[in-house]
């Protein structure tokens, strides 16, 4: 029983360590997903789910986002305040921006961080490593 136990182990972690997910485990960086869109009276609504697997906390983030129509333009600019973003935690964040048609909306650029801060954060540490992803019909892209 104790062979067939650790024989298990050893298949478990070898399909682990050829996967996709085995970097994704020690990765640091901030995941940032497209969670939903959602139509609301002034416009729509962008559901965003955050995970820091930063080693250190984020105190303030800020970032700069293009939201690009369905014909692949520019339709605006924004910069949105994700606020505290703590080491570890995932958090879910909603902005909602009026005179944006959700339907319009066909891809989302994180075009940069115009504010990262926290004790111990290098310049440019909300942006290192970042991973987007997205639960909606939108792409999102970092």
């Amino acid at each position: 029983m104790k062979l067939r136990s650790a024989i298990l182990s050893v298949a478990a972690s070898m399909t682990l360590a050829g996967s996709p997910w085995a970097q994704d485990a020690v990765a640091e960086g901030l995941r940032v997903d497209l969670n939903a869109l959602a139509t609301s009276q002034k416009g729509c609504a962008f559901i965003f789910v955050i995970d820091n697997r930063l080693a250190r906390s984020v105190s303030k983030a800020s970032f700069e986002l293009v939201l690009f129509n369905v014909a692949g333009t520019v339709e605006r600019m924004v910069a949105l305040d994700f606020r505290d973003l703590p080491q570890g935690k995932t958090k879910v964040r909603k902005f909602d921006l009026p005179g944006t048609k959700c339907e319009d909306v066909k891809r989302v650029l994180i075009n940069d961080s115009s504010t990262c801060e926290g004790e111990g954060l290098t310049a440019g540490a909300c942006m290192d490593g970042i991973v987007t992803s997205s639960s909606t019909q939108v792409a999102l892209d970092g």
